[in-house]
């Protein structure tokens, strides 16, 4: 397997692509084309684990310098896992599963960090949302020392669709934010559980805040108030 990603750009070579079964991260289209090709993509993609982006040309114009026409592609390193299989495993394999759940980390580094961390203390898979997240690309892959390959990874739609579901599997969730008095040295993680840690800027979504069992807050001493999302996973 490849440890870098590539960018796929023109109709029919990000056609090809597509057809030879090439996992496909993010697709990038330009805002109202009218081409009946690029629409068979973006519906045979539309089934599988890609954000599919419909963006001002400007956009692929920095993507690319080629001709792109109109749409550009960005293949993964890795394959993706489907979220209900990966709990149904898990769950009959072990008696406390941790999964991690990222809320739209937008950094490639502090992505692979975070995948590094999970895999050394023992995360059981990953959940990211298709869409606002940063790309698994090769500094993705660099960043987590190889522990990207050793750990899986699962995109779904929505956040809150898998929150729903972890809850109904018998998985409890806790956020870690600072908008809670509650510190994680009160919070009991002694049982199957799935932490949420949100982006870089915002933190946990609000409506996302809104539907966690627990949330739970690094107390920090210092003068500074946040810490990197990568340390904060740690």
């Amino acid at each position: 397997m490849s440890n870098k990603e590539a960018t796929i750009f023109g109709i029919y070579p990000v056609q090809e692509a597509v057809l030879s079964k090439t996992v496909i991260d993010k697709i990038y289209i330009q805002k109202g084309i009218i081409n009946s090709t690029i629409d068979s993509i973006t519906k045979e993609l539309e089934s599988k684990d890609t954000s599919i982006n419909f963006v001002p040309i400007e956009k692929l114009n920095r993507l690319t310098r080629g001709n792109h026409q109109g749409i550009v592609a960005i293949t993964s390193p890795i394959s993706f896992h489907s979220l209900e299989r990966i709990v149904e495993s898990t769950i009959e394999q072990k008696e406390k599963p941790l999964f991690l759940i990222l809320d739209q980390i937008s950094d490639v580094r502090n992505f692979g960090a975070i995948i590094r961390t999970a895999e050394c203390t023992g995360v059981d898979a990953i959940i990211i949302q298709k869409k606002g997240g940063a790309p698994i690309t090769g500094d993705t892959v660099k960043t987590s020392a190889g522990a990207i390959f050793n750990l899986p990874i699962c995109k779904v739609d929505h956040i809150k669709d898998a929150i729903f579901y972890l809850q109904a599997s018998g998985i409890e969730t806790i956020a870690a934010t600072e908008k809670t008095e509650t510190s994680i040295y009160q919070t009991d993680f002694n049982k199957p559980l799935a932490i949420i840690m949100g982006s870089e800027g915002k933190g946990v979504s609000k409506s996302i805040l809104n539907l966690v069992d627990h949330k739970a807050a690094l107390p920090l001493k210092g003068e500074t108030n946040s810490l990197n999302v990568s340390v904060a996973c740690g």
